[in-house]
Parts: structure tokens; sequence; C-alpha cells
């Protein structure tokens, strides 16, 4: 009688802690089809039009999709402006001037909401956009788990800690992607989205006049031709990440690295002499392992800290609260 009712307290204190935890098994693909059929579709159609009007804005929403869930989850906190009870993450360092696509998100909200108002999260929707963008570049698809729910609060303060910045080191990239679920090679394939998009001189400008050795001479001088050396010069004037192939989702980023033709000094750490080395070769020799690697990242990632089921809520406008 003693064991049954120490087995039973066992379970109970089991469903207990668990039961203060979000889980990642709430979220569903099929998580909209009977509450608004045709909210993947508008998104698709929203996404495309965006991308096929400026390419780079499919780097962009995959980004922002990144840059929401790196700060108290994926729970499109990351959207919400200034008001008196938020401050908003869109002013922290990495954010500000920086971060893009709220309007694509906007629009496709705006069409969602007008086939199924307060159904569809603004979370949701940012994560089925990044996987949208991606395959609108010839990036890989997969399938978005659904059902997250929009935050009530933003944190710049978390922003400013939590998302990886053009400096950082690998020690604390590892460590930043590790406390949020994240591998190293989850790390690794995330980082190949900077196979498409642009980065701001402010961002590389050390390192392309350090003169130091992890940068190959000629592309330093190529990116110098666009990024004066005086600070506060040229700050915004833009550079593909990647050179080869800056339009196209493919696996250049990696065997830039291999040539030291990294752009930031976070993506040149990945090869480095150090323990992620071993994935960039790989990359840098197996496309299909790449886009099979990104896309289960995007799944992992896009499962950080959920909110579901009677948490947060479905804002009505991204930007605001209800």
């Amino acid at each position: 009688m003693v064991s049954r009712l120490s087995l039973a307290c066992v379970v109970f204190s089991l469903f207990l802690i668990s039961s203060c935890f979000p889980s990642q098994a709430q979220l569903s693909s099929n998580f909209y089809d009977s509450t608004c059929p045709n909210a993947l579709t508008t998104i698709r159609t929203a996404i495309r039009r965006a991308v096929s009007s400026e390419r780079r804005m499919a780097a962009s929403l995959i980004r922002l999709h990144f840059h929401d869930c790196f700060v108290q989850g994926c729970d499109a906190s990351i959207m919400l402006d200034n008001s008196p009870s938020i401050d908003s993450e869109k002013f922290s360092f990495s954010n500000n001037n920086s971060i893009r696509g709220f309007e694509v998100i906007d629009d496709a909200k705006a069409q969602v909401e007008s086939i199924c108002p307060g159904v569809v999260s603004c979370a949701d929707i940012a994560a089925v956009a990044a996987r949208d963008a991606s395959v609108a570049v010839g990036g890989p698809s997969w399938t978005v788990r659904l059902g997250r729910r929009d935050s009530t609060t933003a944190s710049r303060s978390l922003a400013d800690s939590d998302i990886p910045r053009a400096t950082t080191s690998l020690v604390n990239l590892i460590g930043m992607f590790g406390g949020k679920g994240l591998s190293e090679r989850d790390m690794v394939a995330l980082s190949g989205s900077h196979t498409i998009g642009q980065a701001r001189c402010v961002t590389f400008r050390g390192r392309i006049y350090d003169n130091s050795s992890d940068i190959d001479a000629g592309f330093a001088s190529t990116r110098r031709r666009n990024c004066p050396s005086a600070s506060g010069n040229g700050n915004n004037n833009l550079a593909p990440l990647d050179l080869v192939t800056p339009n196209s989702f493919d696996n250049n980023y990696f065997r830039n690295l291999i040539q030291r033709r990294g752009l930031l000094q976070s993506d040149q750490v990945l090869f480095s002499g150090q323990s992620t080395d071993s994935i960039v070769t790989e990359y840098s020799r197996n496309p299909s392992l790449f886009s099979s690697d990104f896309a289960a990242a995007m799944l992992r990632m896009g499962d950080i800290e959920p909110l579901t089921g009677s948490q947060g809520e479905i804002r009505r406008v991204c930007s605001v609260v209800n």
C-alpha cells in the first residue's frame, strides 16, 4: 500500500511540474484546419508578393522570426511598439534601424483577419512567413507547427542580452544558442541563413579594417569601397552577406567562411580553428545536408517557449496589445 501511495505521489508531482511549462506538443501543423483553413495560403500569397517586390525581404523575414524567438520565446513580442507599458524590442541594440519586415507581417495579418478575425496569431504568421520566405528564394521548406499565441509584454533588456551581435565570440554564441535549447549544429545551420541578405557597414567596419589574419585581403579591400573607416560615415551602407550568390539560398556562405570571406566576425568564428569547423566543412560540401539541417533547426527554434492555450492573446493588430 505504501509503495502504491508513493508511486501515486510521484506521478502526481510530475504532472504538477509538467503543467507549469508550455508543451511543444500543444503546437500542431493542422492547428487552423477547422478554424481558418485558408490561413496558410493567404500568408504564402502575401510573402511571395513581398519577396517578389524586394528579394532582400526573404532574409529580413527569417531574421525577424529569429529575433522574436530569442526574446521571451516565439511570441511576437518583437512586433510591439512603445507604449506606457511596453519598452519596445524594436529599439534594442540589435534591432534598432536594422530589423525589417514588420509591414509585410502586418499586411499578411490584415488579410488573415479579413477572413478569420481573431483566430491566427502574429507569432504564427511570423513563423509561417519565415518558411515561405525561404522557399521563395530557393531555400528549403518545412511543416510549421502552429498554435502560438501573442505576448502582451516585450523586453528591450532581454533583446539586448539574448540576441547575438556581429562581434559575438564562438564561445558566447554556443552559450546563447544552448540557452535556447539549440545545439552547435543548429547554430551553424541557422547561421547559414546569411547566404541571403545584407549587412550594414557599422556591423562589419571593424572586421574589414583591422587587418587581421582571419579575413581575405582582397575581400576586405572590396568591402572597404562602400564602408568608410571613419565611425559615423556610411554606417547604413549595405553589403551582401554572401558575395557570390547574395539573392539565392544555397551553401556558398560556408564556402566563403573557408576562404576567410565571412562578412561579420560572428560568421567567421564558425570557421576559425574551433569546434564548429567540421560542421562548416560538411555544409560547404553537401548542400542537401545543409538544407535539411536548416529546416530542422528552424523547426526547433520555432518551438522555443511558445505561449499556448489560454496564455497571452491573439492580437488584432500585431504592433499593439488588444
